[in-house]
């Protein structure tokens, strides 16, 4: 039988070498959510074992129409690194990945430590700065399908991030415009409040979701807090810039 240890080596692989695999339920079927999280916990072990340091969570499924396609009743998340964070204004490399997307976010980072079950105001009253951002998914799977629990051992598709201007803590970001473009052309028009109505209820989720497995939301953490409109599949030559109303910009470029 398939150790959770020789899954949790699959799919490091599969992100380190940006190799597609098929999904894990192909062969097992019955693997269970609380499987698909020590998947993660135990792969992302292996990449502070390389080196890289703990940067923070993220949130996923956070339109409430992709919970119910999914026909799940609460949002997922992966963990973040310092290695994934990338140069806001830089270049993403595409070779570095199976098939890339990008989603505009809403980004948290914390002030003091939060956990549990909390409210918005008690999880704003942590928060140290709000900022604009992207984040780079990619499934690691074949074909960009997966199960519930294939994307959860997979990190919840999670690869990479930019973060732009950080701003004020008590930034209203309930309900702002956002505008993704592609070599100055539109390709995603949208709103923070796609992220399940606001997205300070991701943050509150992240606090009560991360306590399941033991953590806590430490300060320094930073938590993107889901994907605002669809996700963009990159391609090289392309130009990515997002702008956030009242935010700011986070803009990069793909390189093959």
């Amino acid at each position: 039988m398939t150790s959770l240890a020789d899954l949790a080596l699959t799919v490091d692989e599969a992100a380190r070498t940006a190799t597609a695999i098929p999904q894990l339920t192909d062969t097992l079927p019955d693997l269970s959510v609380d499987d698909a999280y020590a998947i993660q916990a135990l792969s992302l072990a292996r990449r502070r074992a390389r080196g890289e340091r703990r940067a923070g969570f993220k949130m996923g499924l956070t339109s409430r129409a992709k919970m119910q396609q999914v026909g799940v009743s609460e949002v997922i998340w992966g963990r973040l690194t310092d290695a994934m964070r990338l140069e806001e204004g830089g270049v993403l490399t595409r070779a570095a990945y199976v098939h890339p997307r990008v989603e505009p976010e809403i980004a948290y980072i914390i002030g003091r430590p939060l956990e549990g079950n909390v409210t918005a105001a008690e999880a704003l009253a942590a928060v140290e700065a709000v900022a604009p951002a992207l984040e780079i998914i990619d499934s690691r799977y074949q074909n960009f399908k997966f199960a519930l629990a294939d994307v959860i051992a997979d990190n919840s598709s999670s690869s990479g991030f930019y973060v732009g201007p950080w701003a004020r803590a008590d930034t209203d970001v309930s309900n702002l415009g956002i505008l993704m473009e592609v070599d100055g052309r539109a390709v995603q028009i949208g709103s923070s409040a796609a992220i399940l109505g606001d997205p300070v209820r991701s943050l509150v989720a992240a606090a009560k979701l991360v306590a399941r497995a033991g953590e806590r939301l430490e300060p320094g953490d930073i938590v993107l807090a889901g994907g605002a409109t669809a996700a963009h599949p990159l391609t090289p030559g392309e130009h990515i810039e997002t702008r956030f109303e009242t935010l700011g910009r986070v803009a990069f470029s793909v390189v093959a």
